[in-house]
């Protein structure tokens, strides 16, 4: 014979086994349904893909010296810095290509970014090589409008510099072929200067000064007034 008070703990432990499976029941039904409603927000087809336009790239040639013009197809972004720093990427991976007329190793990632800045009139140089640890010229903000010829920084990586073949011709090759192209491309880009790892570089291998303002419409350097 069961004794009372066990038929009513039995009940009780009974009843409230049947509570606790239904509020857990209950939560399931409830993550099931957010579940579902998260797929449902979730984007049913891939991001649009900018279409791809024609670019033109200054391409060097160490046989003779030379930048020839090639064309090609690029998808480009709408910013503008970052257009330029597609299309010196692909320059760039030229140049790294095994058969390429001009080699410099480090492709397309060699470019870290592409300031736009409004050009001066007079350019001033960069600070002086005691002062190298400068801050990289911060890119405009995208509410303000940019008219006018404008001052491109390229920002190159430090594995790109230290890798690139030194001498006169191959390093002013480098330099002169990304000024043509960013004016090619952007023609309101008239100044350009570099940077490498966000800093001023006395040259890019030894040779090309990195210090100076180069003139993009005809890719001849022009000296900035020391301060």
């Amino acid at each position: 014979m069961i004794p009372r008070y066990q038929k009513i703990l039995f009940v009780f432990l009974l009843v409230a086994a049947v509570v606790m499976g239904a509020a857990l029941w209950r939560l399931r039904e409830r993550a099931h349904q957010r579940l579902i409603a998260g797929q449902d927000s979730a984007p049913t087809s891939a991001p649009a893909v900018a279409q791809a336009e024609q670019v033109t790239l200054m391409v060097a040639n160490d046989s003779d010296g030379s930048l020839l013009t090639q064309l090609h197809s690029l998808p480009l972004p709408a910013d503008p810095g970052a257009s330029a720093r597609a299309v010196l990427g692909k320059l760039l991976d030229i140049y790294a290509a095994p058969d390429a007329a001009h080699p410099v190793p480090g492709g397309g990632g060699s470019v870290i970014q592409v300031f736009l800045l409004p050009a001066a009139v007079t350019e001033t140089d960069p600070p002086a090589a005691g002062r190298s640890h400068a801050r990289p010229p911060s890119a405009p903000s995208p509410d303000e409008p940019q008219t006018g010829p404008q001052l491109a920084v390229v920002n190159l990586t430090g594995s790109f510099a230290s890798s690139h073949h030194s001498g006169i011709e191959t390093e002013m090759l480098t330099v002169l072929s990304i000024c043509g192209t960013l004016h090619a491309n952007l023609p309101r880009i008239t100044q350009v200067r570099f940077l490498v790892d966000g800093q001023q570089r006395d040259t890019l291998a030894g040779h090309a000064d990195l210090t100076r303002t180069y003139l993009a419409g005809n890719a001849e350097p022009t000296e900035g007034a020391h301060p």
